[in-house]
């Protein structure tokens, strides 16, 4: 679902007024016209939509980001998803304040880097490569991923911009567990199964020791995660679509 086939913005419109508003036919901004709902509601819908098509036209992410409820962060995905930035981080353990931060993988445009400690892991690379993203994805990534690398890093609210965390849209789909579980429940097949957050701790000291093979080990580990995201993304909104568009509705 793209975003200018959604009015839930609109005060006064939920989603019992949208879904009736699909099923007369008026499935995109375009198709709206005045006499489909009483004149204050209708007032309301239009002058949303032109200020919409403005900040759509300026993929002002931002902008969306304050009108859509929570719950529907997820209809952003579709008309956004190609300047997206999905991401997820390795860390040495669970408290910011006293671990640090090993490998960050991102993932844009179809293509993943993957920075390292003590390598190519800095401020100013992560900023170089969030600055062009308008929409971050991530699983859990709001109370982990985002406190982590603010915390570590000087990122200067590269980071305060809409964050679609799969984690929450996965529980109303009454997917639960960690990102793997969900992984699994959704038909994805991981290349090392066996791997689980505490090995990404052990191999990250198994690298400090010497180990180069350790270190490889973890960067194929969190370059997987964070390649899933985007597949977890794809189905997980697809079925979210589903639920919400009933199913005489051409959208």
């Amino acid at each position: 679902m793209r975003v200018e086939e959604s009015f839930i913005p609109v005060r006064g419109v939920g989603e019992q007024t949208e879904r009736s508003l699909w099923e007369h036919g008026i499935t995109h901004w375009d198709d709206f016209y005045p006499d489909a709902v009483g004149p204050t509601t209708a007032e309301r819908i239009q002058a949303f939509i032109e200020d919409a098509r403005r900040h759509l036209d300026d993929r002002n992410t931002e902008y969306f980001g304050r009108q859509f409820p929570s719950e529907a962060q997820w209809r952003l995905y579709e008309s956004f998803q190609d300047g997206a930035a999905f991401f997820d981080i390795e860390t040495t353990g669970l408290d910011k304040r006293q671990d640090a931060v090993t490998t960050v993988s991102v993932r844009q445009g179809g293509e993943t880097k993957t920075f390292v400690r003590d390598r190519d892991l800095t401020a100013e690379r992560l900023q170089e490569t969030f600055t062009d993203a308008n929409l971050l994805i991530s699983f859990n990534g709001k109370r982990f991923d985002v406190p982590f690398l603010e915390h570590s890093f000087d990122l200067g609210g590269v980071l305060k911009r809409p964050h679609l965390d799969l984690m929450y849209p996965c529980r109303r789909l009454d997917l639960t567990g960690g990102l793997k579980q969900i992984e699994k429940d959704v038909g994805i097949e991981r290349d090392r199964p066996d791997l689980s957050g505490k090995d990404a701790v052990r191999l990250w000291y198994e690298y400090q020791r010497g180990d180069e093979t350790a270190l490889d080990t973890l960067i194929s580990y969190n370059r997987e995660d964070v390649d899933h995201l985007e597949t977890v993304a794809n189905r997980v909104v697809t079925r979210l679509h589903e639920r919400t568009v009933p199913d005489d509705c051409d959208l």
